[in-house]
């Protein structure tokens, strides 16, 4: 197919587009498109470099037999894209051609690098980046292809006394009891090998030792001075029931705010200096949509002068696109959390709630909030102040990533690791220990991972510690080194510039 100016070279990169210069690194081509078949699909074009400037592969049908036999030897289970030539013209009027491979959201995920293998070889799309994926989400897509959903799963060893039955009582009150068949039903409770036990869901939702199983199930709330997380005045950690967190966390914002009295029709009316209703929604969606298989980072609110975050655990589920998020599309990771919710009328459970959100921002005159993949999970940023007070690099979507992100994502392919590529990214600025490492990570402590990434930096000499006469003392701290400073120069040029 031939085309002048095809609308595919303009857009930006993002979760479902990349453009490569050439084949010559072919293990980071895999990992992109590895990365589109495990999370929403997406484009690959080879033959644009990082200016957008079309290159164009110099024997087109060799390097489309070449991507082909990379694809079929390097990637497992095995992976199908569709592999076209795209003919452009150039500013100079030659003609170029590029081939674009088009991924498609696999059934077959979670897909490998065969080079890595199964454990190590899984990656997903992140924003603009690839990102290695953990262990939990694995699991999570594993359970998915067996047709086993998380919170549904039985809890052996454990009994109906192990749920909080006051509590439910009271939250569904007196005209629903909640006798053995309705627990059923709502699948609190399961039958195990002849005995009915509590399931995941029920030990999340109403479980009297719910961090015992689940450690990061929780909620952790800061009020900060500021527009960013340098001062914080105030914090909470909400340990409650998932249905009496929603109240929890809208008294601590409601503490942070205030409220004034508005009269129309002979009645006075509170009206409060944040949205509670937005609030109130993109805290249940967080609760509901959260990932309580991963390990390392509670659901976080955090209230700032000009905004508050609510971010929840657990990346975009496979297939799933923010577009789709905000056009209402929903899918749910956690049926019987979902289900309790809308029984006790907290909310809908068709995925409305997203779009509701961005409907009362514009109805009330605010900027558009801000939806955002993080490295933990999925952040939700409701603004505070007018439009016109939001600074403008604020405001920037996922698809146009600050400076800062691509530079990692750079290093990312480098290093060949998403965790090596965040330490490498904080030790450019300062030098940290381990402990000091793990918080700015959105880690609770510091993990195995984190221990192997910086010996692995160690050995390639691009970092080395303060102490080296010390290794294991508790001051330990790490630094780059002048190849780990090279290798930061080399990624900060190859970054494409801003306009000035």
């Amino acid at each position: 197919m031939t085309a002048t100016a095809h609308p595919l070279l303009t857009q930006p990169e993002g979760k479902t587009l990349e453009f490569k210069r050439d084949l010559s690194s072919p293990r980071n081509v895999l990992k992109t498109l590895v990365a589109f078949a495990n999370s929403a699909g997406g484009r690959l074009v080879i033959g644009v470099d990082d200016a957008r400037n079309v290159i164009g592969v110099h024997d087109p049908l060799a390097e489309e037999e070449r991507i082909c036999n990379l694809i079929a030897d390097g990637i497992a289970p095995r992976l199908l894209p569709n592999v076209d030539l795209l003919s452009v013209v150039r500013p100079d009027m030659e003609t170029a051609t590029v081939l674009v491979i088009e991924v498609f959201p696999s059934s077959a995920r979670p897909h490998h690098l065969c080079a890595q293998g199964p454990e190590q070889g899984v990656y997903l799309r992140l924003g603009s980046s690839n990102r290695q994926a953990g262990p939990d989400w694995i699991a999570e897509t594993r359970r998915a292809a067996l047709g086993q959903v998380f919170d549904e799963q039985p809890m052996p060893g454990l009994t109906r006394q192990d749920l909080d039955m006051d509590a439910m009582a009271r939250l569904f009150g007196p005209d629903r009891p909640l006798d053995t068949n309705r627990l059923q039903t709502l699948k609190l409770l399961r039958p195990d090998q002849g005995h009915l036990v509590p399931t995941r869901g029920a030990v999340l939702l109403f479980g009297r030792a719910r961090e015992q199983h689940f450690p990061d199930a929780w909620v952790q709330c800061g009020r900060f001075r500021g527009r960013d997380k340098v001062d914080i005045f105030d914090q909470q950690d909400i340990h409650a029931h998932l249905p009496d967190a929603v109240a929890d966390i809208e008294l601590f914002l409601k503490k942070h705010a205030f409220k004034s009295a508005r009269f129309g029709a002979m009645q006075r009316e509170d009206v409060w200096s944040i949205p509670l209703t937005m609030l109130r929604e993109a805290i249940i969606n967080a609760l509901v949509h959260a990932d309580y298989a991963q390990r390392g980072t509670p659901m976080r609110v955090a209230f700032f002068d000009d905004r508050i975050d609510i971010e929840s655990p657990g990346l975009l589920l496979p297939g799933m696109t923010l577009d789709d998020m905000k056009s209402g599309i929903s899918r749910i990771r956690n049926p019987v959390i979902a289900r309790v919710f809308r029984e006790l009328r907290l909310s809908e459970q068709w995925g409305s709630g997203v779009k509701r959100i961005f409907a009362e921002a514009a109805a009330l005159g605010l900027p558009e909030p801000l939806l955002e993949e993080i490295a933990t999970g999925v952040r939700l940023r409701i603004w505070l102040e007018s439009a016109q007070e939001v600074p403008a690099e604020e405001t920037r979507q996922e698809s146009q990533p600050e400076p800062s992100e691509r530079l990692e994502s750079r290093l990312e392919s480098r290093l060949e690791s998403s965790l090596a590529a965040q330490v490498f990214t904080l030790l450019s600025t300062r030098e940290a220990g381990k402990a000091e490492l793990a918080p700015l990570l959105g880690h609770r402590s510091v993990s195995g991972e984190l221990h192997k990434q910086v010996r692995r930096m160690l050995d390639m000499n691009l970092i080395e510690m303060t102490l080296p006469d010390k290794p294991n003392s508790r001051l330990q701290r790490y630094r780059l080194t002048a190849h780990g400073r090279a290798l930061l120069a080399q990624a900060a040029d190859s970054a494409p510039k801003e306009n000035p």
